[in-house]
């Protein structure tokens, strides 16, 4: 059995999924939370419907603990106190290797690399263009290389599907120089996603991926919109940062930079201030008061101006980055939505494309309503373009990257 261990680390949690690469089935997931806190959390889930053969199959399928963990090591014990416990067994279903999400790449990673001691220190110096993920993901590969010092640990960043991006389309015009020197560019980040989800749709229309032009809508709290021309990523929406482009739960997505001179000069709001404010406090959150669709949906509904303006921005901005990748791409042969909202959100999908039938996208009101899990066709029998719902599953993905290099 080639089982993997896909780890998410974040700088107070991590999540965790053991993948049977032979069948790619999840053998088990789980989350260690509230590091460094007085009370830690430890949820660990075995999927025993779909995994029949797993050893102890009179344990819960769930259990829970909370107890101090102090850091990521000991979270990583904690970790493995549940396998021990609950099952699977590591030792029936030994490691081949580790695979660690990391966010930011820069333009030195483009593709899953080996972690190496040089590769540590780059992904902590590459911290500075990503000070809330870099750190975090360090923090993770450490505490797991202490707890599996003699399997290979593999990172793969979410940057680097979006490395093909040609110079027109990364580059940002300001001084070329000044630009070079501080690295500042376009990077593009929910590429793992991205890349899962182009390949599945290519799957389920049955047609090479090297053919098609698609446009991947990933849709969830963070949101970002990817044109991929024969499996590559030719235009992305988020920039230097996550926060460029689409709006999102509490990120404001484009906007005049101006406007954070403004403020500024007008409030005496800090950098600090503007950055929790981009961030933390605007998108879904700072117009209407509520960052979940979910809520902005139920309260537009209800009546309240400031969620249904919220919406309209953004399926107002959403609809022109499609409209730009349509003209990026010159012809699209897919769209696909996908992550919570991509998945979930019937109003999204069909306000996001409705209008645009002159282009050959045509929903099937039916389909698009349907509730599902499973990847399905959402748009018109007489539609040009297939539009696709496709579940991501970003931990499938880097445990396949990680297969890939050892």
């Amino acid at each position: 059995m080639s089982t993997i261990l896909v780890v998410n680390s974040g700088s107070s949690s991590f999540k965790y999924q053991l993948i049977d690469m032979d069948t790619e089935q999840m053998l088990a997931t789980g989350l260690v939370e509230r590091i460094g806190e007085s009370s830690g959390r430890s949820v660990h889930t075995i999927p025993w419907d779909d995994v029949p053969s797993v050893d102890r199959s009179d344990a819960p399928q769930t259990t829970e603990r909370r107890l101090p963990i102090p850091d990521h090591t000991a979270g990583f014990r904690v970790m493995l106190e549940a396998f021990d416990a609950n099952g699977p067994s590591l030792a029936r279903h030994p490691l081949r290797a580790v695979g660690h999400r990391v966010v930011h790449g820069g333009k030195r990673f483009f593709e899953p690399t080996l972690i190496t001691d040089l590769v540590r220190i780059n992904i902590e110096e590459l911290s500075e263009l990503a000070p809330l993920h870099n750190p975090a993901n360090l923090q993770g590969i450490e505490a797991a290389q202490k707890a599996f010092p003699e399997i290979p640990h593999v990172a793969v960043f979410d940057t680097a599907f979006h490395q093909t991006l040609s110079p027109a389309a990364y580059s940002y015009a300001i001084d070329t120089t000044l630009a070079a020197k501080h690295r500042v560019r376009k990077y593009g980040f929910h590429g793992t996603s991205h890349k899962f989800v182009s390949e599945e749709a290519a799957a389920f229309v049955g047609r090479p991926l090297a053919e098609l032009n698609q446009i991947v809508l990933h849709l969830g709290n963070g949101a970002s919109a990817t044109a991929v021309s024969g499996g590559r990523s030719v235009e992305t929406s988020m920039g230097l940062t996550p926060l460029e482009g689409l709006v999102m739960g509490t990120r404001s997505g484009d906007i005049d930079p101006a406007v954070l001179i403004h403020l500024h000069r007008r409030t005496g709001m800090s950098f600090d201030d503007l950055d929790t404010m981009l961030n933390r406090k605007s998108g879904l959150l700072g117009m209407s008061g509520a960052g979940d669709m979910r809520d902005v949906l139920d309260r537009s509904a209800a009546g309240d101006e400031r969620a249904s303006l919220a919406f309209d921005v953004y399926i107002h901005r959403l609809k022109g980055y499609i409209g730009n990748y349509l003209a990026q791409l010159g012809s699209v042969d897919v769209i696909s939505f996908t992550a919570g909202v991509g998945e979930n959100s019937a109003p999204v999908r069909a306000a996001a494309l409705s209008g645009l039938e002159a282009f050959g996208i045509r929903l099937s009101p039916e389909r698009n309503e349907e509730k599902s899990r499973e990847a399905r066709r959402i748009s018109a029998d007489d539609s040009d373009v297939t539009v696709l719902v496709i579940p991501t599953n970003e931990e499938l993905e880097i445990a396949r990257q990680t297969m890939s290099v050892v």
